[in-house]
């Protein structure tokens, strides 16, 4: 799944790429993924990109008339070619394209991997007006996510602290892997109810929140998009890394109970070195 600073290092390279550049074309391969019928793709020819947004992990496309919210889903991505540039990932094994947008001497083509469509499409005015883009939380690196707005987030909530950092509406942009690798950083374990945290380890989840992601934007920032993924990976700790060595303490990282291979932890940092029951 793309998170904040994947999508973040796109938004980056789509504004050297795309700003300035005039559709000449669309083509909506998947047509499941439009999720305004009333507002087709078509809106977009002949309009002139000028500028990108980011928004948790959905990408804004403005032109000089109508946006183009990208909503990147469980699996959805971007390949962009031109012919200077070329997306290595557009290559046999490359996701199947949902849509394309061509212009002059380049095309965005966007994707989805996953085994159900999650990626979709909406043409709009306002993309802020958007449900998807209204009821995001918090952005966990703006200056107006402070301790306070976490504790807001946190206390009283009898929801597990793992589900409740991937929760939009609360703090935007953090996934699955980063959820993992928050909560290794912060030593918590990720099954806790949230309630159960003390002023402590309020404030070590906060630390956390800000060190990972700021690491990892920072770290995406001149990623090609190509490489966004390999680059990831390669970063994490704990997500992915069942049955390997913790980078910290050398013990077994294991598969968060219930999560189907799709989330890990460290007991020893994580959970007083005794496993999640099973």
């Amino acid at each position: 799944m793309p998170e904040s600073p994947e999508v973040d290092s796109l938004g980056g390279f789509l504004r050297s790429h795309a700003v300035g550049r005039r559709v000449r074309t669309v083509d909506l391969v998947e047509f499941r993924a439009l999720k305004t019928r009333d507002r087709p793709l078509r809106e977009l020819v002949a309009r002139t990109v000028s500028g990108v947004r980011r928004f948790g992990k959905h990408l804004v496309l403005d032109t000089d008339g109508p946006s183009l919210l990208v909503s990147f889903g469980r699996a959805g991505w971007a390949l962009w070619s031109d012919g200077s540039d070329r997306d290595e990932s557009a290559g046999p094994d490359a996701p199947p394209v949902i849509a394309r947008i061509g212009f002059d001497d380049a095309e965005l083509a966007v994707t989805d991997a996953g085994d159900w469509l999650s990626l979709g499409l909406s043409v709009v005015d306002d993309a802020t007006m958007v449900p998807a883009i209204a009821k995001l939380g918090a952005d966990p690196l703006s200056d107006a996510f402070t301790p306070e707005v976490l504790e807001g987030i946190v206390v009283g909530r009898r929801k597990r602290l793992k589900a409740l950092l991937q929760e939009q509406e609360s703090l935007a942009g953090i996934g699955n892997a980063y959820s993992d690798e928050i909560l290794f950083a912060a030593r918590l374990p990720p099954l806790v109810q949230a309630v159960a945290l003390d002023e402590e380890e309020r404030e070590r989840l906060y630390a956390a929140i800000r060190e990972v992601l700021g690491t990892a934007f920072e770290a995406r920032r001149d990623v090609p998009p190509a490489e966004l993924k390999a680059a990831k990976v390669a970063a994490m700790a704990v997500h992915g890394r069942a049955g390997e060595a913790c980078p910290d303490c050398g013990g077994t990282v294991l598969d968060v109970p219930g999560s189907k291979g799709t989330a890990q932890y460290c007991p020893e940092h994580q959970t007083r070195g005794v496993p999640l029951p099973e």
